[in-house]
């Protein structure tokens, strides 16, 4: 935990200037397209752990809305993480439509097929060509290729493309989703950020298949991967989590769900955990942004 009166900074305004990523010319005239071309590669099932995680806690705002729109933006050389996302999100809003949004011409080529009702693609980057704004945006695995210089920008041209907050609703306004997972999606790191910015870190891991918490170092967001270092608060989380499954060890004869429960909940003691044990049951734990955020 950071010691009291220490100063938490948001990268979402980075001290110097960072240009956002290539644009590129959209044929026919229009807005232009942001980012740069990804390895595209994707599997079936990768992002399970994501939806399951958005259709549970941002499942309300979504059938609150108007217009209930979902982004999957850079959704690869395959249309399915956009495919399950719809099924995922009208399990809990029936009336989500979801966009899948690629750069890469060929790849939208390829999706069309797929194209049902509430389902569509589109060619386009950061700048989400969308109308409106949309109530949910997904990019995982997609900043990670980028510079981590360049994620503040992203972050914030993202952020203000979301559906506004409404407090005479309620309404805490659109979600962005933005992390990393392996190829088979048994483990995943991403942030959640609202029109304001940053709100919580999330670790999900299938859990047979860790070995300890800090395993999933490997899958921090671009915004933290390179600050997993002495003195950054990330790092001195996961040392933490590490202690403290370390310490859970004799629960782990009731399985590993059971010592990973036993582990989140000592970690509330220092660390301010942002959900309880529903989630942690299902292998999560989710940290408010301000307690991880890199410093300096």
């Amino acid at each position: 935990m950071r010691p009291p009166g220490t100063r938490i900074l948001v990268r979402m305004t980075p001290a110097r200037a960072v240009s956002l990523p290539r644009s590129r010319l959209r044929p026919g005239g229009g807005t232009p397209v942001v980012g740069t071309v990804t390895r595209g590669t994707t599997n079936p099932n990768r992002l399970r752990r994501m939806d399951r995680w958005i259709a549970a806690t941002h499942g309300a705002e979504l059938r609150r809305a108007a217009d209930p729109v979902a982004v999957d933006l850079g959704y690869g050389a395959a249309p399915w993480t956009a495919v399950e996302l719809l099924h995922r999100l009208r399990a809990a809003a029936p009336r989500t439509r979801v966009t899948g949004v690629e750069i890469e011409p060929a790849r939208v080529a390829a999706a069309r097929p797929y194209e049902r009702e509430g389902l569509a693609f589109l060619r386009g980057g950061f700048e989400v060509p969308v109308p409106g704004r949309p109530v949910l945006v997904r990019a995982a695995n997609v900043l990670r290729q980028y510079d981590e210089a360049e994620v503040a920008a992203v972050w914030r041209r993202l952020c203000a493309r979301l559906a506004p907050a409404d407090p005479a609703t309620g309404s805490r306004g659109g979600l962005l989703v933005e992390g990393t997972c392996d190829e088979i999606g048994r483990r995943h790191v991403w942030v959640a950020l609202g029109p304001e910015g940053p709100r919580t870190v999330t670790f999900a891991a299938r859990l047979s298949s860790l070995e300890r918490p800090s395993d999933l170092a490997e899958r921090l967001p671009k915004a933290l991967i390179h600050r997993n270092v002495p003195g950054e608060p990330v790092h001195a989380f996961l040392r933490d989590f590490d202690r403290a499954w370390a310490a859970a060890a004799p629960y782990a004869a009731y399985g590993a769900r059971q010592r990973w429960i036993r582990t989140v909940r000592d970690l509330t003691a220092d660390w301010p955990v942002a959900d309880g044990p529903g989630r942690w049951r299902q292998g999560e734990v989710t940290v408010r942004w301000e307690a991880l955020a890199p410093l300096g």
